[in-house]
């Protein structure tokens, strides 16, 4: 039996997902994208679970499609293939908790699809990035991407294919924190534990407010924060909260 190309790792409350194929750069094909869905699936399937990191094994996060699997075979399953690939990252994206990626070295075309579809991106100073697509006669990226860094530089990237460098990377948005190579480990660990401190109800509604509303106008992303606000003073312990916090603040006044 072959190795998984999509290792799941499961605790109390967290739920890690690494692309397992170094030997291939992590390169996404049917099977990865098949596991890919299956993991978080099964993520969906443990309510305790309150965060989710995305890594990957080797020195490359994601060499992007494996072009090599389309060889011999024809229109119709290379789109079935696509298809399996927007399943992925669609529930991906569709992860009722924090969903955290880590990309450590270059992401290119497909790689940066299952980057984009968590929730935020932590990388490497050194990490590239790379959306070559058109350059390699194929379409892919258009949506994502422009969501993310917005239409006119996503058509840059696309139409160039060049490589994007961490720090640039950051400027545009596409990556929310950098960190030295050898911190990226730690940066990643400092943001799972703020994220599992806070009130797990409160995390997934925070989610789902800003997923929701980002797809409709402020008036209604209003309608759908009040919903969630009341639902959490509802199911959640928001006065244990409130005291906490009162606590919190007494105690920064009373530091010299």
């Amino acid at each position: 039996m072959t190795a998984p190309h999509v290792a799941l790792r499961l605790s109390d409350r967290r739920a890690d997902v690494i692309l397992s194929r170094p030997e291939a750069r992590n390169a996404v094909d049917l099977r990865m994208c098949e596991e890919l869905t299956a993991a978080f699936e099964t993520i969906a399937t443990h309510p305790g679970i309150a965060v989710v990191t995305l890594s990957a094994e080797g020195p490359v996060f994601c060499a992007g499609a494996d072009l090599k699997e389309r060889q011999g075979r024809d229109e119709s399953w290379v789109m079935a293939r696509r298809r399996a690939a927007f399943r992925a990252y669609d529930t991906i994206a569709a992860c009722p908790v924090p969903v955290i990626c880590a990309v450590q070295g270059p992401l290119v075309g497909s790689g940066g699809e299952i980057a984009m579809s968590c929730d935020f991106i932590l990388a490497s100073a050194t990490a590239t990035f790379r959306f070559p697509e058109p350059q390699w006669g194929t379409v892919g990226a258009t949506q994502r991407l422009q969501r993310v860094i917005g239409v006119p530089r996503a058509k840059e990237l696309l139409y160039t294919g060049r490589t994007l460098p961490a720090d640039e990377a950051l400027t545009l948005g596409l990556v929310a924190r950098l960190a030295p190579p050898e911190g990226l480990g730690a940066l990643m660990e400092a943001t799972v534990a703020s994220i599992l401190a806070a009130p797990p109800l409160a995390m997934r509604l925070t989610k789902h407010c800003i997923d929701m509303g980002h797809r409709t106008d402020l008036a209604s992303g209003i309608a759908i924060e009040l919903a969630a606000i009341e639902r959490n003073l509802q199911q959640s312990d928001w006065q244990g909260g409130v005291a906490r916090f009162a606590r919190t603040v007494g105690s920064d006044k009373a530091e010299p």
